[in-house]
């Protein structure tokens, strides 16, 4: 089974530089334990021990375009041909002033 993992800028120094990986496994768990077998680093970004093992708060992680987190989280099922697409969630900014 082969699925394409696209990963965000921020993380390609685990990838050396490479914009996607290809990985196996039949859930987001498992395919993350992949990717850290040829990436090492890479789980640890994504996965939180702390949290029994969820995805990191401010990391989004999507499947074929449906955020997982709305599926069955690092449980969702994966079949041969999927794009794990992972995010980082982005927020923050300032709101402009405005004079009259």
């Amino acid at each position: 089974m082969s699925i394409e993992v696209r990963i965000p800028t921020i993380l390609r120094t685990y990838t050396d530089g490479a914009k996607a990986v290809d990985g196996t496994g039949d859930t987001i768990a498992a395919l993350f334990a992949d990717l850290e077998t040829r990436h090492a680093g890479i789980q640890e970004r994504l996965i939180d021990p702390a949290k029994d093992n969820q995805l990191r708060r401010f990391v989004n992680v999507y499947l074929n375009d449906e955020d997982v987190r709305f599926l069955d989280g690092i449980s969702t099922k994966l079949a041969d041909g999927d794009t794990v697409t992972i995010l980082p969630a982005v927020a923050g900014g300032a709101l402009e002033a405005h004079t009259a």
